[in-house]
């Protein structure tokens, strides 16, 4: 089997690993890197658990190969917010209990980041549409969708704060 050696950000370290190039990018961040944020659950890319940024932009990484994501920049949910802080999703998410079991919730939270950075002031139809590519069997999307809600606004306050 082939392998080579790869190079990327990961949550703003440096990591270099020499992988098998057939290695998913989830296994990469969850069995070499030890960041089991990144959930893994259809293999398919249908559920979004694995859904990561990759150079800003939200892929679902159980079909990326880790030698593509070679030079690019990464965020995991581990690395969203600043160690004892929570970013305005992660904080919406807890205060209108979008989440339940929270195995959806990492992938979810990361796909809305990249929703309100390309949308900020999303509506209701537009949010609903912006993460239908991860799926949540537990909360029935209201209160996903007023998570997403409250950190839009949370998010525009800080900006027009600053």
């Amino acid at each position: 089997m082939a392998k080579h050696t790869i190079t990327m950000t990961i949550n703003g370290e440096s990591v270099s690993a020499e992988v098998d190039s057939r290695l998913l990018l989830v296994h990469f961040i969850r069995e070499n890197l030890d960041l089991t944020g990144t959930h893994i659950g259809c293999d398919t890319s249908n559920c979004g658990a694995c859904t990561i940024l990759l150079d800003g932009k939200s892929i679902k990484s159980c079909t990326y190969l880790a030698v593509r994501a070679d030079g690019a920049a990464i965020t995991t949910i581990e690395g969203l917010a600043a160690e004892g802080t929570n970013h305005p999703l992660q904080q919406a998410f807890h205060d209108q209990h979008g989440l339940h079991c929270g195995f959806c919730t990492p992938g979810m939270i990361l796909r809305s980041v990249d929703l309100l950075k390309n949308n900020p002031n999303p509506t209701e139809e537009e949010i609903r549409w912006g993460i239908s590519g991860n799926l949540c069997r537990c909360t029935g999307y209201n209160n996903i969708v007023k998570s997403v809600q409250q950190a839009a606004k949370e998010m525009q306050n800080q900006s027009e704060s600053v």
